[in-house]
C-alpha cells in the first residue's frame, strides 16, 4: 500500500556551521548550482520552531540556501542557532547517522578531483559484491565533517541486471 500519491524524493536538507563554506564546497567542488536563499526564521517567545521543526523553541534559522545537483537533486542547506546545539556531525554508526550518495560515471576520476581540492577521502574505492556486484564506492567528508559517498556502476549492478531479465 504505502503512502498515497508518493512519487519521489523531493530534496535533502542538512545543517552546516557556515553557509559560505558549504556553498563553496557544493558549487566549486561538487558542481551544484546555487538556486536561492530564504530566512531568517524565528519565533521569539513562541513554540513554532519546536512544534514544526522539533528544535528548541528559541532556535533560529538565520538563512537557508537551496542548490541543485545534476539537474535533479535539491539540497536545502541550513544554518541554525539553538541553545544546546551539538556541533559534531553524527557518524554512520550513530542513531541519526547518514550519508548522501552521489553517482559518478568514473569513480577514479572523481576521487582524483576531490583530492585535488583537498577533500578528505576515506580509504580507497571498494568493489561491491552480491546484489551490488558491478558497483564501486568510496566515502568522503565535506569541510564540516558530513559524510558523502561516491558510487559508480557504469555496467549496472547485479540486482538490477537480474531484475531486468
Amino acid at each position: 500500500m504505502g503512502m498515497p500519491g508518493l512519487q519521489r524524493l523531493d530534496h535533502v536538507g542538512f545543517t552546516v556551521p557556515d553557509l559560505d563554506v558549504a556553498q563553496e564546497f557544493l558549487v566549486d567542488v561538487l558542481g551544484c548550482e546555487y538556486l536561492y536563499s530564504l530566512g531568517p526564521f524565528a519565533d521569539p517567545g513562541g513554540s513554532w520552531m519546536a512544534d514544526h521543526l522539533n528544535v528548541h523553541p528559541d532556535a533560529t534559522i538565520p538563512e537557508n540556501r537551496f542548490f541543485r545537483l545534476g539537474g535533479q537533486a535539491i539540497f536545502e542547506v541550513f544554518t541554525y542557532t539553538a541553545p544546546g546545539q551539538r556541533q559534531d556531525p553524527p557518524r554512520n554508526s550513530d542513531v541519526g547517522g547518514h550519508h548522501v550518495a552521489l553517482y559518478v560515471d568514473d569513480l577514479d576520476e572523481a576521487v582524483a578531483h576531490l583530492k585535488r581540492h583537498g577533500v578528505t577521502v576515506l580509504g580507497e574505492p571498494t568493489a561491491s559484491r552480491g546484489p551490488h556486484e558491478g558497483q564501486r564506492w568510496v566515502y568522503f567528508l565535506a569541510p564540516w565533517g558530513m559524510q558523502f559517498e561516491l558510487v559508480s556502476y557504469p555496467h549496472g549492478r547485479a540486482f538490477f541486471r537480474d531484475e531486468q531479465s
